[in-house]
């Protein structure tokens, strides 16, 4: 489809378990604003899949808007947040670049060229959908920074978890430990030199633990891994149910603390002197280890986006995150780099 018919084409949400493709108009850019030709998109399992549910509380509502939200919860409802594209119409220093924008699945959009982020070089396109999680993971650093020497364990090896491992692994610890019951994902983990293990064999005494399996199980065993006056960082987001929280026993006595971690805001250690746009664009630069391919899962064609959400309904996403691929992402790479100021 080109974009002279004034047309675009958007996945939306209608009901439980349910959505389609829709064409809806398309504006003319306006000063300030870009014309993008989507590449890629990535699925983002635990968000979308809890917006594809109807599962977004009343009370979240508001914090729950995507950027460029359309419609509203629950239904009918255009959500999404990991777009990668070329700029093809804009302000001429912008026209050609590689860019990430948090825009739901669509194959044309306009947007103010503020909420656009260069996508570095050496980053592959298909790699930059996981600006997202990555940009998560480094907020939880932020909100609860390692020192050397620390024992962490990061309880989840999904998208988060992953992420937030392969950052981890930078820094100088003693030891780091991904704790993850599924054997594909522990493998996938380890081929890039992960500690991935079972629950079971998890090490304890822990001065750092971050939780991010979405799961009550899970985050019993953050709470029983960390040691005394440690801190518990809390990456899930559960949604409506409300999870079973073990509070008694020892947590008191052993005065642990449970840190909430949201993107919303950035993390309290650099929240003066980053601003998101700051936060995004670390993100997309740390993108550039190959490692982080690992966290990608298998690419469907943006036409079948439907048959890509049933999968992972009845599937799970252990193989990594859902790329969806535009008709023009075979043209869209070759000119990105090239252009990369």
């Amino acid at each position: 489809m080109s974009a002279a018919d004034g047309t675009a084409q958007a996945y939306w949400a209608t009901a439980p378990g349910q959505g389609e493709l829709r064409r809806e108009p398309l504006p003319e850019p306006g000063p300030g604003e870009a014309l993008v030709s989507a590449s890629f998109s990535g699925i983002s399992r635990g968000t979308e899949m809890l917006v594809r549910r109807g599962g977004v509380p009343d009370s979240q509502v508001d914090r729950m808007r995507a950027p460029f939200q359309k419609g509203g919860f629950p239904f009918p409802v255009k959500y999404g947040y990991l777009s990668v594209g070329v700029v093809q119409r804009g302000p001429q220093e912008w026209v050609g670049s590689r860019v990430f924008c948090l825009h739901p699945h669509q194959d044309r959009y306009v947007v103010p060229v503020g909420s656009l982020s260069r996508v570095p070089g050496e980053v592959p396109s298909p790699r930059a959908v996981l600006a997202g999680p990555t940009e998560t993971a480094l907020n939880a650093l932020w909100d609860a920074p390692p020192c050397a020497g620390d024992r962490v364990a990061v309880v989840g090896g999904g998208l988060i978890g992953g992420a937030l491992a392969l950052l981890l692994r930078r820094f100088p610890l003693e030891r780091l430990q991904v704790l993850e019951t599924d054997p594909v994902r522990r493998r996938r983990l380890r081929d890039v030199g992960l500690g991935a293990v079972p629950p079971d064999e998890a090490l304890p005494d822990c001065d750092l633990v971050f939780h991010a399996s979405t799961s009550e199980p899970g985050l019993a065993l953050a709470l029983s891994l960390a040691g005394d006056d440690a801190d518990v960082v809390e990456l899930s987001w559960f949604g409506s149910p409300a999870p079973q929280v073990p509070l008694g026993e020892d947590f008191h006595s052993r005065r642990l603390r449970l840190v909430a971690s949201q993107v919303s805001r950035v993390g309290a250690a650099r929240r003066h002197r980053r601003d998101p746009a700051a936060r995004l664009g670390s993100a997309l630069e740390l993108l550039s280890d190959p490692a982080f391919d690992v966290l990608l899962g298998g690419v469907r064609a943006f036409g079948d986006i439907t048959t890509a959400f049933d999968e992972l309904e009845h599937h799970g996403d252990a193989g990594g995150c859902v790329v969806l691929s535009y008709p023009d992402a075979d043209d869209a790479e070759p000119d990105a780099t090239a252009r990369h100021p």
